[in-house]
């Protein structure tokens, strides 16, 4: 539960601090952080770090969440299926991302 660590300001502020860090010195020339949305821990933590980096943000959905035309990916989890979806132009071809997605198991 990451609720705690998002209600103190202080305590965020250190973590996106942190990734900040390790993504400047990891992975000098990215384009986009990409995380996935409203389900996942990447929609929380992936815009202000990608804020803080200077660079964009590129939501992944569930299967019918993004408008226009995406491409999608299959999957299997421990008790089931899932698919996620891109925008066909979010990510050209040869640009960098990082993907940022849910920090601590859930048990899916």
């Amino acid at each position: 539960d990451i609720s705690p660590l998002l209600k103190d300001p202080v305590a965020f502020r250190t973590l996106i601090d942190l990734l900040e860090d390790h993504v400047r010195a990891s992975f000098p020339k990215i384009d986009f952080i990409v995380g996935e949305c409203l389900d996942s821990r990447g929609f929380l933590i992936g815009p202000p770090l990608a804020q803080r980096l200077g660079i964009g943000f590129v939501p992944v959905r569930k299967k019918g969440k993004l408008p226009g035309a995406t491409q999608c990916i299959s999957y299997s989890l421990e008790y089931g299926k899932a698919e996620l979806e891109i925008q066909n132009d979010a990510v050209e071809p040869g640009q960098k991302v990082v993907i940022v997605d849910d920090l601590l198991a859930t048990g899916g």
